[in-house]
C-alpha cells in the first residue's frame, strides 16, 4: 500500500502546470516529474513534429521508464496529457484551466508559431484535457482549477497541499 499519493497536474501549455507542480512538490515533499524532461532524459522520444515544433513521445517507452518508481507513490506528474497513465497509479488529477485571452498572451510570449498557438487555444476552449481526464479517471479523482493570476497559484497550491494531508491521514487510518 502506498504511503504517498500520485498526482497528475495537466492542462494546455501555458496554464501554469510546472509552476503549480514545483510549488506543490516543495510544500508536500512529493517528487515533481516534468514529463517532457523525463522523456528526453530517458530516451522516450519517437521523433519530432517539425510543423508544431515539438517532440513526439513514445508512450510505451515512457510508461516503462516511469513504472520503475511511480506506482510506489509520492510523485507529481506534470504534462499536457493524462489519459495514458494507468488509473491504478493515480490518486488525483488536477486540470488547470486559464481564460482564453490570458492564455493567448502567455503562448504568444513564448513565441509559439501560428499553428501551435491555434491548436493549443482550441484545446483550451474545447476543454480537451478536462474531457480526456473525465474519460480516463473517476470523477472523484478529478479537480478543475483556474490559473489566471498569481494569487490563483497560492490558493491552488494550498488546496492541493491540504488534499495531500487528508489523503495521508485517510491512508494512515486505513480508509
Amino acid at each position: 500500500m502506498r504511503t504517498n499519493p500520485n498526482i497528475i497536474i495537466t492542462g494546455t501549455p501555458g496554464v501554469g502546470k510546472t509552476s503549480h507542480a514545483e510549488a506543490v512538490a516543495e510544500a508536500t515533499g512529493l517528487k515533481h516529474i516534468q514529463i517532457n524532461k523525463f522523456a528526453e532524459e530517458n530516451g522516450c522520444y519517437d521523433g519530432r513534429d517539425e510543423e508544431l515544433g515539438s517532440w513526439i513521445v513514445d508512450e510505451d517507452k515512457l510508461l516503462d521508464a516511469l513504472e520503475k518508481e511511480v506506482p510506489e507513490g509520492g510523485y507529481i506528474l506534470d504534462w499536457h496529457a493524462c489519459d495514458l497513465f494507468p488509473k491504478s497509479w493515480i490518486d488525483l488529477v488536477v486540470v488547470i484551466r486559464c481564460d482564453s485571452d490570458i492564455l493567448y498572451d502567455r503562448l504568444a510570449a513564448r513565441k509559439y508559431n501560428k499553428k501551435k498557438l491555434e491548436e493549443n487555444m482550441d484545446a483550451e476552449i474545447m476543454q480537451v484535457l478536462l474531457e480526456e481526464a473525465r474519460g480516463a479517471y473517476d470523477e472523484q479523482q478529478i479537480v478543475e482549477i483556474q490559473s489566471n493570476k498569481l494569487e490563483d497559484l497560492d490558493e491552488n497550491v494550498g488546496r492541493m497541499e491540504a488534499w495531500v494531508r487528508l489523503w495521508k491521514k485517510d491512508k494512515q487510518f486505513g480508509h
